[in-house]
């Protein structure tokens, strides 16, 4: 498994805004968006292109688009929905699936209640959006099932990331041939006794869309 935190003035400004309490909800999800699409940027530098020829005002040019079949970008319900915006920017063409899981509060394990994904999914590149990393049990459970249904490889997307959690993904993929990346805004010092990231930036949901 492969893990990037981007090191770069604008994702650590971002982020230092989105930590701070004072940031109401409308905010947080501009910073969100935008935070996600310098994290895309990174995250998309092995989609899988095909070479082309177009013809400019002049001449010809060689070049690349993307190939098929098209990427799929799965953002984990809810709060992954805040990311889709900024993933989608960058990847216009992409596909759309939903993976609704919930995070037990007693066991801390994840737990699926919806999907809305291809049965199919051979050869397909896969971008799961999920702003925190903590536990790592629903993280690990989505690309479980993304890879049991064929995907090619899988590339996860973060906000934010706990040691511990990418401890859990690894050895709970270590199995796998596929290949599995993990690029986040910052690896954060560890988890508390409730499974929530230090400092981190308190429950991403709910600072997107309001405690409900």
């Amino acid at each position: 498994m492969q893990t990037l935190a981007v090191d770069h003035p604008l994702v650590a400004h971002k982020l230092t805004t989105l930590r701070d309490v004072r940031t109401d909800s409308p905010t947080f999800r501009r910073l969100a968006d935008e935070l996600v699409t310098l994290l895309a940027y990174e995250a998309t530098r092995d989609v899988r292109v095909t070479d082309v020829t177009v013809q400019t005002p002049v001449a010809e040019a060689h070049g690349v688009q993307l190939a098929s079949p098209k990427p799929l970008v799965v953002p984990i319900l809810r709060a992954g929905l805040g990311m889709l915006d900024g993933m989608t920017r960058l990847l216009p063409t992409a596909e759309v699936g939903f993976l609704g899981m919930i995070r037990d509060e007693g066991s801390l394990q994840a737990q699926t209640y919806a999907t809305r994904l291809p049965d199919d999914l051979s050869g397909r590149q896969c971008y799961v959006l999920d702003p925190m990393l903590a536990t790592g049990g629903t993280l690990a459970a989505a690309i479980k099932l993304l890879l049991a249904r064929g995907a090619r490889d899988v590339t996860a997307l973060c906000l934010l990331a706990a040691p511990e959690g990418m401890k859990y993904l690894e050895e709970e993929l270590a199995d796998t041939d596929a290949p599995i990346r993990v690029v986040t805004a910052a690896i954060d010092d560890h988890l508390n006794e409730h499974g929530f990231i230090i400092p981190g930036l308190g429950d991403a949901g709910d600072r997107l869309y309001g405690v409900v």
